[in-house]
């Protein structure tokens, strides 16, 4: 939007534009989620996921591991986007996943917290819509590495999309699609020179409730994702 004011200054030339767009794209993803909220939006549109080049399979698992040493240092919107696209993003225009999921249920939703709040994954549309504005990171596991990380996703099955399931077979299923996603996460961070952990120790009820989920909603695990300390 052009400014109201009575001096007028001319348009930047192309080359300074391309600058900018690039630095931009760059920019730690705290920048951009903070002007999100500022503005009071809802939700926040990630770059096109990058699905050319990376490590080679075979050698994105010989270098998969776990880490609980984490810099604080933000994710850039673009890794971010990657990630999330890598775990559990669509990957074919019938909108099937990157991860299987029982029946083609998809029940499992990620919700990823950050310090500028927690939001969930929106896969078809590619986006991040936001769940609460506070900094949920310290209810998302009882180890220290979650106040750390820059990023924890929340793997969250919601059993109304798991149509004729029995109890049992909604914790099976959901447990294994979890998996699934969060290898997927995992290999991506091996890739990308990036560390992560898997983990169970939360307090599901306080996070349950800082994220605003339905009792059918099950947190059933996280895993925390940053650069190595």
């Amino acid at each position: 939007m052009r400014s109201t004011s009575a001096v007028h200054r001319p348009d930047p030339p192309t080359a300074q534009r391309r600058r900018v767009v690039i630095g931009l794209a760059a920019a730690p993803l705290a920048l951009s989620l903070g002007d999100a909220r500022a503005q009071g939006g809802a939700g926040l549109s990630l770059p096109p996921p990058q699905t050319e080049g990376g490590m080679p399979l075979m050698q994105a698992l010989k270098a998969r591991r776990t880490s609980r040493s984490f810099a604080p240092e933000e994710l850039t919107p673009q890794t971010l986007s990657n990630l999330l696209w890598a775990a559990f993003g669509v990957n074919r225009p019938d909108g099937h996943r990157t991860a299987p999921s029982a029946r083609n249920w998809q029940e499992i939703d990620l919700y990823v917290a950050m310090s500028s709040g927690a939001w969930v994954y929106d896969a078809k549309a590619h986006a991040l819509r936001r769940v609460v504005s506070a900094d949920v990171r310290s209810l998302t596991g009882t180890q220290g590495h979650s106040r750390i990380a820059p990023v924890t996703l929340v793997y969250v099955a919601d059993t109304r999309r798991m149509a004729g399931a029995s109890d049992a077979m909604q914790v099976e299923f959901a447990a294994a699609d979890t998996g699934f996603i969060a290898q997927n996460a995992y290999l991506y961070c091996a890739s990308e020179g990036l560390v992560s952990v898997v983990f169970a120790a939360i307090d599901r009820e306080r996070l349950a409730q800082a994220l605003k989920l339905d009792p059918a909603q099950r947190i059933v695990l996280a895993q925390s994702v940053g650069r190595r300390a």
